[in-house]
């Protein structure tokens, strides 16, 4: 096992990319810590598991004194900290001209400020076990999509503060930092989301070339798949490393103005 006694927080894995990392983790040896804000899903997740290899906190995670209270309950619950996956986000439609102030506040709270306050909060934990931080980001980074511009500014703040952090915390407190940069991937969520830009319920099974040569997007498995690695020793001192998840090179493209107006078949 490539996780063996291995202690991990996985931010937002009561459902999505997050639960999916969660389940290989103890497939793979771990104990983790499962977060989110939908208690019944988390309840579960945690039946799934088992109580033994993990314990459930709901709760926002931008609420102040949040992080501490999820470092807290992974070392009393398990006794130590290995790792940190900040995976929680919110993926919010918008554009300049529907983004105010209150709502770019409130997308980097969640998807920036809160894995910042949670690195700092487990450091002590993480230092002592030459531990490791995983953030999961997006191919949004990089340039984004017309109608996700709150989310892509976020995502590119995360992506420097972990090329920042993957150095001067490797070279400080010998813990790793690296992260991940999934590109369009089958959610529960994101499955539910096309359909209220009114596609099909089957949407997912017939997508143009441009967005899925493969024929097919990602699946969530295929993300904790490639997040093991990052999460074991076997990644050994690399640090500092944003890794791309996707079929085709995302910058280049040349997509509808709109994702929500793909013709897709019903």
């Amino acid at each position: 096992m490539r996780l063996r006694d291995k202690v991990i927080i996985i931010t937002g894995s009561t459902t999505g990319i997050g639960k999916a990392i969660a389940v290989r983790c103890v497939a793979e040896g771990a104990r983790v810590l499962i977060h989110g804000l939908e208690e019944d899903w988390g309840k579960s997740v945690i039946k799934e598991l088992g109580k033994d290899k993990a314990r459930l906190h709901i709760e926002d995670i931008s609420q102040e004194g949040a992080p501490g209270r999820l470092v807290d309950l992974a070392v009393q619950s398990f006794g130590k900290l290995d790792a940190v996956v900040n995976n929680a986000a919110i993926v919010s439609s918008s554009n300049i001209h529907t983004t105010d102030k209150a709502f770019l506040q409130r997308i980097l709270e969640v998807n920036i400020i809160a894995p910042f306050e949670l690195i700092k909060a487990a450091l002590p934990h993480l230092e002592k076990q030459r531990g490791c931080i995983l953030n999961i980001g997006s191919v949004n980074a990089w340039s984004g999509e017309p109608n996700l511009f709150a989310y892509s500014i976020s995502k590119g703040a995360l992506m420097t503060m972990t090329r920042n952090l993957g150095d001067t915390l490797h070279r400080e407190n010998m813990v790793r930092v690296n992260q991940i940069n999934p590109g369009w991937v089958l959610t529960e969520t994101e499955m539910q989301r096309k359909k209220e830009h009114g596609l099909a319920e089957n949407w997912y099974e017939d997508l143009p070339s441009v967005y899925a040569p493969a024929g097919r997007i990602l699946w969530p498995s295929e993300i904790a798949a490639a997040a093991v690695y990052w999460l074991a020793d076997e990644s050994g001192p690399i640090s500092g490393q944003v890794v791309d998840l996707e079929q085709h090179p995302f910058i280049g493209r040349n997509p509808p103005k709109d994702p929500s107006t793909i013709k897709i078949s019903k």
